[in-house]
């Protein structure tokens, strides 16, 4: 049996063992981390927290939608057994009535009946570091082989432990006014999420230094069981004309060689970053946003309001 309860209504000890101990489990479903990227989310939950499915929602205008939250790639059915098309049909057919309009990512452990509905597909990255820093830079390509050569011989030192503040102010500087898609809002957001992640235990923080002692690149990873999410980055001109970035994923790939991990890129659908990313000797790997739209006809352009009011894809 599948149920839908509300946030104040879940078992928050029981969902997080679930999360945990699913086969497909992500940093994104935890409680804590959908209390701070969410206003509201709710979920759908079989029978003792066998499998579950958050929900994230907003309500404008007497309207319930469910849309992708901020800083979160992928969500979807977790379960703690091996999930099937059947399963995941049933979660989203039990997805009540009152969401009018769903946009929502799945994991790429979800398969669902596309003729049944309506999907996109999207392009994740993921390297596995099991084997040894030679075998897995063997298959760097010449370019990146070549950047990392051209990095090598810049006087740049790499560190741990940075302060979030430093990585945003960093991005904020310099891509965030590029593309102006975060405010100080959502930099508040991910500041405390970095901060919680690294109360829990769950992040790495590095960034690269000039000779000059400047902070030029910098990353977060979060990770959690066998998987570390390379969830935010900053760099700043000097950082891409002594290719630090390339430099600092590198030494984090050196670090953990020969471990039981796998480097999740986050993508992506972007043709440059997804080449990066590609030259790291990752796969490619596909998940589905699933689009519901049961608004009647004469409502469809509040689709349109919708994506306005919802920021984040």
């Amino acid at each position: 049996m599948i149920a839908f309860l509300e946030n104040n209504q879940i078992e928050r000890t029981k969902w997080n063992n679930c999360i945990k101990q699913s086969v497909n489990g992500l940093v994104y479903a935890y409680d804590w981390y959908l209390d701070i990227v969410a206003e509201n989310w709710a979920a759908l939950i079989e029978n003792d927290y066998e499998s579950v499915m958050p929900l994230v929602y907003r309500k404008k205008a007497g309207m319930h939608y469910i849309f992708p939250p901020i800083f979160t790639q992928q969500l979807g059915i977790f379960s703690k057994s091996l999930l099937d098309q059947n399963i995941c049909n049933r979660f989203i057919t039990a997805i009540p009535s009152k969401f009018r309009f769903i946009e929502y990512n799945l994991n790429s452990y979800n398969q669902i009946d596309k003729e049944k509905f309506d999907t996109r597909e999207n392009i994740n990255h993921l390297l596995d570091l099991i084997n040894n820093y030679e075998n897995i830079s063997s298959n760097y390509s010449e370019n990146l082989k070549r950047n990392l050569k051209k990095a090598e011989k810049s006087v740049l030192n790499i560190s741990g432990n940075i302060k979030p503040e430093e990585i945003i102010e960093l991005f904020a500087e310099n891509k965030g006014k590029e593309i102006k898609r975060f405010d100080k809002d959502d930099y508040l957001l991910l500041q405390r999420l970095i901060y919680k992640g690294i109360h829990n235990n769950m992040t790495e923080n590095l960034g690269v230094y000039t000779e000059h002692n400047e902070l030029c690149a910098a990353a977060v990873f979060f990770i959690n069981g066998h998987r570390a999410i390379f969830l935010f980055s900053a760099t700043n001109e000097t950082a891409k004309k002594t290719f630090a970035m390339p430099l600092l994923i590198d030494s984090f790939i050196r670090k953990n060689a020969g471990s039981n991990l796998i480097l999740d890129f986050e993508g992506s659908n972007n043709t440059n970053l997804a080449r990066f990313y590609k030259s790291f000797g990752s796969q490619t790997v596909t998940y589905d946003t699933l689009v519901i739209n049961k608004l009647p006809f004469y409502l469809k352009f509040t689709v349109n309001l919708i994506k306005k009011l919802r920021k984040y894809v």
